[in-house]
């Protein structure tokens, strides 16, 4: 078994990562994708000419796993990332206002921002200030914060319901896909902590100015082939095999793969088919990991109608939207990704009923949208999106190493102490692949985790 390669089953962000570490460390990797293409839960469409992103993705500057998976995958010139944080929030009635970073120090970098942020009165905003400097101080070592929810949390330091829509939402929701009064308290103070409150940096937003398909699938089967990986689509695992004599051996249909490791990075609920029972004592708890949907709204007018790059809305069932005009190859007009986070009301919904009901939004938002002509609505919806970070997850998600060192997991469900993102899942990528190398004696190479 010594001359097998290690295989790394899931061609997503976890996955490419891991085949990247490892390949980069010297051994021979073959990665399969049950899918024709590379990126997982991150991938481009077309339509009607038209190149659209199945979800609008982004990070931040405090992401530096995705920021070196990046430049590692060459595809630093397809991204952008703001030179110092400033989000337009939009009320239909009050208009624009910006929650925007100055150079002050965390978590003073704020302040000048909130002070004049027109979506508060002077009340709440006092009562953020209060909660966030009560939020700073939470000890993440504590996972017993997990128990409860933020929005109760956050309740007992008298944040009405209109703090919770216009500002902390605005962060929970997109970045757990799911809104505080529902997500686990341990997950969003580490959200905050480490994108808001310890540095006035951390939070930059930057996104793909190219369809995904290119900046992530098509670039990193480049880096992928170019480092030696046997990249192999079509290829679906339905099995795993092992034995003290044999190895591992990974099934693809009616052809066994042997393997001298292997790193399963594919989404919870088949991990917990696949895993041998024998590998993770709680392998069958994965499935309770649940999951949440995202639904994205992608409408095509005939004329420009938002002045902004991206927005975000606030009294108004529109979360966030980015203009994606220049990705999608369009020449006239704009075309404009509303993302929808924490989409269970939304998912089941036919698409001209959801067509119905955003498009009057977004003219309450844009007023230039209600004199516009719409060419073109498209819903893309991502039913499985992400697992719930609801209370009592974390004791569910589980480490990169199993009871058999040859055997790691990978992807954002795992406990990479990071929600389900894509530097979630790129981290969980480097740890599973530091845990096979390590298990293999390949201590030259491992990469770190952070």
């Amino acid at each position: 078994m010594s001359g097998s390669p290690v295989v790394v089953a899931g061609g997503g962000l976890a996955g490419i990562s891991a085949a990247l570490a490892l390949a980069d460390a010297g051994l021979r990797v073959t990665l399969l994708e049950a899918r024709g293409r590379l990126g997982g839960a991150t991938y481009s469409f077309q339509r009607d000419g038209l190149w659209l992103d199945n979800g609008q993705h982004v990070f931040l500057r405090c992401c530096t796993a995705y920021r070196e998976f990046i430049e590692r995958i060459g595809s630093g010139d397809l991204v952008t990332l703001q030179r110092r944080l400033d989000i337009p929030v939009i009320h239909p009635e009050r208009g624009v206002s910006h929650l925007a970073r100055s150079d002050l120090p965390a978590p003073l970098h704020l302040s000048r921002s909130l002070a004049t942020y027109r979506h508060l009165g002077r009340l709440d905003k006092l009562r953020v200030v209060r909660a966030a400097a009560a939020l700073a101080r939470l000890d993440l070592g504590d996972r017993s914060l997990d128990a409860q929810t933020f929005g109760r949390w956050l309740h007992n330091y008298g944040v009405s319901s209109r703090a919770l829509e216009s500002f902390w939402d605005l962060i929970v929701l997109p970045t757990l896909n799911l809104p505080s009064h529902e997500a686990s308290l341990w997950q969003s103070a580490m959200v905050f902590q480490v994108g808001l409150l310890t540095s006035g940096p951390a939070a930059d937003l930057g996104y793909a100015t190219a369809p995904l398909g290119e900046a992530h699938g098509a670039r990193a089967l480049a880096a992928l082939e170019a480092t030696g990986v046997d990249v192999r689509l079509h290829s679906a695992i339905s099995g795993v095999e092992r034995s003290a004599a044999d190895g591992v051996q990974v099934c693809v249909g009616a052809q066994q793969i042997p393997a001298s490791a292997l790193i399963l990075a594919v989404p919870h609920e088949q991990a917990a088919r696949l895993i041998p029972a024998d590998v993770h004592a709680n392998a069958e708890g994965f499935a309770d990991l649940g999951h949440n949907p995202i639904v994205n709204l992608h409408v095509i007018y005939d004329q420009r109608v938002m002045d902004h790059a991206f927005a975000a809305g606030v009294g108004t069932p529109v979360q966030w939207v980015f203009d994606r005009s220049a990705a999608a190859g369009l020449t006239m007009g704009q075309c404009l990704a509303v993302s929808l986070s924490g989409a269970t009301a939304y998912a089941a919904r036919p698409t001209e009923e959801l067509r119905a009901m955003f498009l009057p939004e977004l003219a309450r938002l844009f007023p230039k949208a209600a004199e516009a002509r719409v060419q073109g609505f498209y819903v893309t919806r991502e039913h499985r999106a992400t697992f719930r970070p609801s209370p009592g997850t974390l004791r569910l998600r589980p480490r990169a190493t199993t009871a058999d060192p040859r055997i790691a997991l990978a992807g954002a469900w795992t406990d990479t102490g990071w929600p389900a993102t894509m530097e979630g899942a790129i981290r969980s990528g480097r740890q599973a692949a530091r845990s096979t190398l390590l298990a293999l004696g390949c201590e030259r190479g491992v990469p770190t985790t952070a």
